[in-house]
């Protein structure tokens, strides 16, 4: 006896697939790649001026860029640590530290921002959310991220001789230790996958009855992230020319790149959930094949929209009618009725009556 469930997963595994090459998940990570860019050096802006402040700036830049060269693959650390190098060693950390956050805090929501508009067009649905309750609920969101992201960069820089240090100092030693380096992984892990399950809940405007911190699709994401970003760190390693090609610019091209693919993955992702959805609406007998039948979180920003919409559509007949009822027609657009046509530019092309 077949399973009944393989059909559904082989469809659900084509359809994302096909609606994101259909929506153009690739274009949509190319411009979340520009966001992504615009609130990187901000957001580093602010780290290493908290670092300025509360600790040695210059043994904990060391640290960071450790952390970099673990996510970044090939040469792009090296177009990121003149940067930080010269941010550790202005002056004013304390004012750099408040503009820095802010700007950063300003610039990710954009990206989040980007990434919403991203996850309404996979969902098939328009943005309704006001501007005054759209924008700061993305803050918030780009708040709780970033304080994630720091409990991320914190976790990977306590090991080795920090750990001990620290744990020595809270008297637990080295039975703290260990039970560290076992947990951290997973807890890691369970932060990103929980960054991941926020942006996937919050950003789109559907409305859901529940929130989840494991989807298959936050899953999907992850798994290919690392895939894609292990196979492109060891191709720049071994056969990519970037160095050849592009010279001093290399670095920053493979963390373009890097980025790009990053948001693949989420897009990606983010697909896969959205077909899950849509096939357990197919299960239940909802009209599901071509559009999700989905609940808004707000419809007021879409019904302003179409009204719009359709007065323009109004002023546009009003145009046509007006020149279709003239006694004549302006020089050089046909006379209606005898079967005019318009070239590429809108310019009409006459035929001469059979």
């Amino acid at each position: 006896m077949t399973n009944p469930e393989q059909p559904v997963w082989r469809f659900t595994a084509r359809n994302a697939w096909r609606r994101f090459s259909a929506n153009q998940g690739t274009d949509l990570a190319a411009a979340l790649t520009y966001y992504s860019v615009q609130s990187l050096f901000p957001a580093l802006l602010a780290l290493v001026s908290l670092l300025g402040v509360f600790g040695n700036a210059r043994a904990t830049t060391r640290t960071l860029l450790d952390l970099i060269r673990r996510f970044i693959p090939g040469s792009a650390t090296s177009s990121i640590e003149p940067i930080i190098t010269a941010m550790v060693d202005a002056r004013g950390s304390g004012i750099a530290l408040v503009i820095g956050i802010l700007a950063a805090t300003w610039s990710a929501s954009g990206y989040v921002g980007a990434f919403a508009r991203a996850m309404n067009r996979i969902y098939g649905v328009p943005e309704g959310r006001p501007v005054w309750t759209l924008r700061p609920t993305l803050f918030a969101l780009t708040i709780a991220i970033e304080v994630m992201a720091a409990l991320v960069l914190v976790g990977l820089a306590v090991s080795g001789t920090l750990a001990t240090a620290v744990f020595s100092l809270i008297g637990i030693g080295s039975v703290g230790l260990r039970a560290w380096n076992i947990a951290k992984w997973p807890g890691l892990l369970l932060v990103v996958m929980s960054m991941i399950a926020l942006l996937y809940h919050v950003t789109p405007n559907v409305r859901r009855l529940r929130f989840r911190w494991l989807s298959v699709g936050a899953l999907v994401a992850l798994v290919v992230w690392i895939l894609a970003s292990t196979g492109f760190g060891f191709y720049v390693a071994n056969f990519g020319s970037y160095n050849k090609t592009y010279g001093t610019l290399a670095g920053l091209i493979v963390m373009l790149l890097w980025l790009w693919l990053t948001n693949v993955a989420l897009l990606l992702g983010a697909q896969v959930d959205a077909e899950i959805v849509r096939v357990r609406q197919l299960l239940a007998g909802m009209a599901a094949e071509s559009h999700l039948v989905s609940d808004l979180k707000d419809d007021r920003g879409a019904i302003k929209a179409q009204a719009k919409e359709q007065e323009a559509e109004r002023a546009a007949r009003e145009i046509r009618l007006a020149a279709a009822l003239g006694p004549t027609s302006p020089r050089g657009h046909g006379t209606p009725g005898r079967g005019t046509e318009l070239d590429a530019d809108g310019f009409v092309v006459e035929h001469p009556e059979q």
